[in-house]
Parts: C-alpha cells; structure tokens; sequence
C-alpha cells in the first residue's frame, strides 16, 4: 500500500498537478498546529461510538469488541485518492485480517447517500460508518480544516463537501488508523500529519498476530 500511496504523490509532482503544492503547504500547517497529538495513544481505552452505518444501523464500538479486535480507520472521503488506495489494500486482505478475529471500520462524514461506490470499490468487505459533522472525530483531536486553496481546488474537480456533509465547514478527518484489541486497548496506531501516509497493511497485521501471540503493543 505505502508503495501505491508514494507512486500516487510522485505522479502529483511528475505532472505539476497543483494539489500537490497545495497538499504540501495543508501538511506544513498541521505540522506546526500538532494536529492528531491529542488522539488516543498505545495502552489507552479508545472512546466508545455509537455511528450509523449505511443500512441505517446505529453501530456501538463495544458491541463490534465483542467479536475480537477492530481496526478503525478514519477517512477523508470517497472523494479522496489516498483513501481510496488505502481502503482498497485493507480490503484485499480481509480474509487474512478476519483469520485473526479482526474486522476493519472506515469512519468518514459524507452523507450516507454518497458512500454506495466506496462499499461497491471495496467489495463491501469493510463496514462503513458515517460520522455526522465530524463529531467522532473531533473528540479525539483528528480533525482538520482543509484551507481556502485545497477547497477552491477540490471545487474545481466538482468535489462539493458543503452536498456531501450536509454542511459547509469544510473540515474533514485526519486519515488516522486504530487496532483495538477486544479489550478496548489501543495495541497499534498510525496518527500523522501528512494525510498521504498511512498504515501499511502488514503493520495491521503484525499487531493482530501480537494480539494472538499476546505479544507487548507496538506504537506507529
């Protein structure tokens, strides 16, 4: 995935595409602002949700724990090309990250009228929930607002949040992903600033096999 992700952000710059400029300047300012710092760390409880999902159901993080560890992984949107690499990786292996007891959750704010091609683009094997203005994850510190530039670029492509959130704030999460083990613990995490960079499937996997072996937890 991290291989696909850096290919991605190398075509960007090949092609003087200006998101790449204007991503760079975005990840400055959440550098020096230390977005994500406050988010859960390794050892910590991660707080409970309660979120729907796209058939309507209310979903509870306690109730997903009650059938083993969860891997949460919030998203910027359908919209957005990093995510949809990323969550096209997870999905590739759910068989493998379901041999150890785990199940993937994207956590996002698009309404859930936009999110059929994301469920269809990853074969409806990870759960999707929304999360209604960013509330979620604005209690951990995840969430970021993406700047004048980045949204007069994101217009330009025909991508309109103020439709797809059902307000016009224009704040998205920070791409952050978490395996909670079924206890509730944060085992592993991957929180970082520069949203093009994300956990790479085989750190996911590492720490649901720690998690079989009861292996020490491992900070990313």
């Amino acid at each position: 995935m991290s291989g696909k992700l850096a290919a991605y952000s190398a075509r960007l710059r090949e092609l003087n595409f200006p998101f790449a400029e204007a991503y760079d300047t975005l990840v400055a300012r959440l550098i020096d602002g230390g977005v994500g710092a406050d988010a859960p760390k390794v050892g910590e409880q991660m707080p409970p949700f309660v979120l729907p999902s796209r058939g309507g159901t209310l979903i509870m993080l306690e109730d997903l724990l009650r059938e083993g560890p969860v891997v949460i992984s919030f998203n910027r949107g359908h919209w957005c090309p990093f995510c949809k690499i990323e969550l096209r990786a997870i999905a590739e292996y759910h068989a493998e990250i379901a041999a150890h007891g785990g199940r993937v959750v994207s956590i996002l704010p698009d309404r859930q009228s936009f999110l059929g091609p994301l469920e269809a683009d990853t074969d409806g094997r990870l759960l999707i929930l929304t999360d209604i203005d960013n509330g979620y994850a604005l209690s951990l510190g995840l969430v970021l607002w993406v700047g004048e530039r980045v949204k007069e670029l994101m217009r330009g492509r025909g991508t309109h949040l103020e439709e797809i959130h059902g307000n016009d704030g224009w704040f998205v999460p920070l791409p952050a992903t978490f395996v909670i083990a079924a206890d509730g613990t944060v085992v592993a995490r991957r929180v970082d600033p520069d949203f093009r960079l994300r956990m790479d499937v085989e750190e996911i996997l590492t720490a649901l096999r720690a998690l079989d072996d009861h292996s020490t937890p491992m900070e990313a």
